[in-house]
């Protein structure tokens, strides 16, 4: 799928071998550090791209702007994976996860917005969500930030199973009508 804007964003699915090496770099840049997976090597993370790729109940995407691979994108039902029995889904909420790349060089600015508004898009548009439902730790203000601009509402606070702990999550919806009326769901 394709997103008009000054960006060309692209998605395809994860090939887990072959980003594997490009989303370890991602994970272990320190703005990665929410996602608890810096300390994987190449071949770990592929192992966990490919659990994810072949979960019936989720999706691992990589997230392409003007060509080059930029962003890794999660998608999963939230009825089945990380919030079962903690939330109650509706049957056509998506979960989501995102991670922009770090900048190689010089930040371009408004990128990550452009990028935000295009995932959102495509969940609701191409993926055919009616909500879409995060759980970013607590501590994150980052994401918080963009999930606010982005239409999410925080409904509770959640203790979400991270690995071998729990995650104290912000779990934040966001229907499409909350995405249009947002400052990045008015993005062109």
């Amino acid at each position: 799928m394709s997103v008009t804007t000054r960006f060309d964003i692209r998605v395809r699915p994860t090939d887990p071998r072959g980003d594997a090496m490009r989303v370890q770099r991602w994970l272990q840049h320190p703005n990665s550090a929410f996602w608890g997976m810096a300390d994987l090597d190449v071949d770990a993370v592929g192992d966990y791209l490919a659990d994810v790729a072949t979960d019936v109940h989720q999706d691992s995407w990589i997230g392409l702007v003007d060509g080059a691979p930029a962003f890794l994108v999660e998608t999963y039902d939230p009825a089945h994976v990380l919030l079962a029995g903690i939330h109650e889904a509706l049957p056509d909420d998506l979960g989501m996860h995102i991670l922009v790349a770090p900048p190689s060089g010089t930040p371009v600015h408004g990128l990550t917005d452009a990028v935000f508004a295009a995932v959102m898009r495509w969940c609701f548009f191409a993926l055919g969500a009616q909500r879409v439902v995060v759980e970013p730790d607590v501590r994150n203000d980052r994401i918080a930030q963009k999930n606010a601009r982005a239409g999410f509402r925080v409904l509770r606070v959640v203790d979400v199973p991270d690995g071998d702990h729990l995650k104290r999550a912000a779990l934040s919806v966001c229907t499409r009508d909350d995405f249009a009326a947002s400052p990045l769901g008015t993005l062109p």
